[in-house]
């Protein structure tokens, strides 16, 4: 498959990664149920994301560096009122956007890793996430650059 077959990915590719991510385990029925797909369909786009020069590479499921050139990645902090960290991270677990949640400790409570296609898209999910019953405040950060060290 060559490299520009990971720039045609659509919505439902890019909605399958981040179930994938989340369980790259998930059972196709399953998977196909949550995106109200067939399992044809998601399996075709598995095949076709596994392939060479393809999106997946490995059971993990780690993405290609041009799927994440252009994407819009920021770390999002997270102060939560009393005791409702387990419900705020629940809540979280159904935004797409959200890679992975930490908790901490200091001012923040939470530290968010989002991933998102555009900047509407980013904002789109800033203001989603603020409306989460729990959370006090939020700081969020566009990561710009990374270094390998």
């Amino acid at each position: 498959m060559p490299k520009t077959a990971i720039k045609v990915m659509d919505d439902l590719d890019r909605k399958l990664l981040a179930l994938l991510r989340a369980d790259s385990r998930s059972p196709v029925a399953s998977l196909a149920a949550k995106l109200k797909v067939s399992r044809g369909t998601v399996q075709n786009r598995i095949t076709r994301m596994s392939q060479p020069g393809g999106a997946i590479h490995g059971f993990t499921v780690r993405t290609a560096p041009e799927i994440e050139a252009n994407r819009v990645r920021a770390i999002m902090t997270i102060a939560i009122e009393g005791e409702r960290s387990g419900a705020v991270v629940k809540a979280l677990r159904g935004f797409a956007e959200v890679e992975k949640v930490y908790t901490t400790n200091g001012r923040w409570d939470l530290v968010a890793e989002l991933d998102t296609a555009t900047l509407a898209d980013f904002s789109r999910a800033l203001d989603q996430i603020r409306l989460i019953d729990g959370i006090a405040s939020t700081e969020t950060s566009i990561l710009l650059a990374s270094y390998k060290l």
